[in-house]
């Protein structure tokens, strides 16, 4: 999730939602198949194309990995119904984490598909059950980006649900499954699905942001439980798997797996070593951030900076760093009386 500095200039028409604007159709972009048995929905959150993707995995019992933020509820619905699937056609909703952006929908789309059943980390499911507390703290972070670009959650009753523990299989039919790789360290209620059919790992924001519009891939840090260390053993883990491919929440299938798994440990180590730095001299971590970084998107349009900003933003990341850094205080580090950045979320 990010740090919600602007307002998005993306138009999408969301009627009826609660970051929508009345009286305008939803904005469609066709679902797209990136391998046999999976296809690409493009979730359109804040009208941006290519910022949050939710997956289906199609089987006899077809299962959405990602709803994305209740606001693309109306959009992911419609893509749902262009790919031929009723209301009782849906087996499964998982969600790689309870964040907004990849979990907001979930309450709405297991009322609109009431056989499905919905799965979550363990961490997570209390806070679909009752969101109350979750929503809370997204309003105190985002303000009235909450409503205008996330929206909020929907409950979802206790009985739809069943935890994914770690190694825990999803039966898609015909031999298909998905299994749980729990994956901490962007938060602790993450969980990655590994495909038994394609290869292909569902990562969620385990690997960071790496949007096609800028090419650039960026770790992604938020508070409140972000935790470097956790993070690396997550990459560590999908490695072992040896995936034939990534399929990143923000943004796409990415090929190469071991070498972006390689490249995301490298990024999350290089930012990881400039915010220690500001933290133990004092100095403000966002602004050491965009400094050390601000060359990797420098010449991105101000458009698609845009996007980057609004969902992986530095002030987020670097209150992710502070908040860890904070924790470690007594593990012989040494924090000092006054240090810059955001309060954590």
């Amino acid at each position: 999730m990010s740090d919600g500095a602007r307002e998005p200039t993306g138009g999408a028409a969301l009627d009826g939602h609660p970051g929508g604007s009345s009286g305008k159709a939803t904005l469609r972009v066709p679902p797209r198949r990136i391998a046999p048995g999976i296809v690409e929905i493009d979730t359109l959150l804040g009208g941006w194309e290519k910022v949050t993707a939710g997956y289906l995995v199609e089987g006899p019992e077809p299962v959405l990995v990602e709803t994305g933020s209740q606001s693309s509820v109306r959009s992911l619905l419609a893509a749902l119904a262009d790919l031929g699937l009723g209301a009782g056609d849906l087996a499964g909703v998982i969600v790689t984490h309870i964040h907004l952006d990849h979990a907001g929908g979930v309450g709405d789309v297991a009322a609109a598909f009431p056989r499905a059943t919905i799965y979550v980390h363990p961490k997570g499911a209390r806070h679909l059950v009752d969101p109350t507390r979750l929503v809370d703290s997204a309003a105190r972070v985002y303000g009235p980006l909450l409503d205008s670009l996330y929206g909020r959650l929907r409950a979802t009753p206790a009985e739809r649900l069943q935890v994914l523990d770690d190694g825990a299989v999803v039966d898609i039919g015909g031999g298909r499954t998905l299994t749980a790789v729990d994956s901490p360290g962007h938060a602790k209620h993450h969980v990655g699905l590994h495909d038994s059919e394609s290869g292909i790992l569902f990562v969620g924001d385990a690997v960071g942001v790496r949007l096609p519009d800028l090419g650039v891939l960026r770790p992604s840090t938020p508070p409140p439980d972000f935790d470097p260390d956790l993070a690396v053993q997550s990459l560590h883990r999908f490695a072992e798997r040896s995936p034939s491919g990534l399929a990143l929440a923000h943004y796409g299938l990415i090929g190469s797996p071991s070498e972006l798994l390689d490249e995301a440990e490298s990024t999350l180590r290089a930012w990881e070593s400039v915010a220690r730095r500001a933290f133990e001299n004092g100095e403000d971590i966002a602004a050491a951030l965009d400094a050390a970084f601000a060359a990797d998107v420098g010449s991105v349009a101000p458009r698609d900076r845009e996007k980057l900003e609004t969902l992986n933003g530095v002030h987020s990341n670097a209150a992710g760093f502070r908040r860890w850094l904070e924790r470690r205080g007594g593990d012989g580090l040494q924090a000092p009386s006054h240090h810059g950045g955001p309060s954590g979320g």
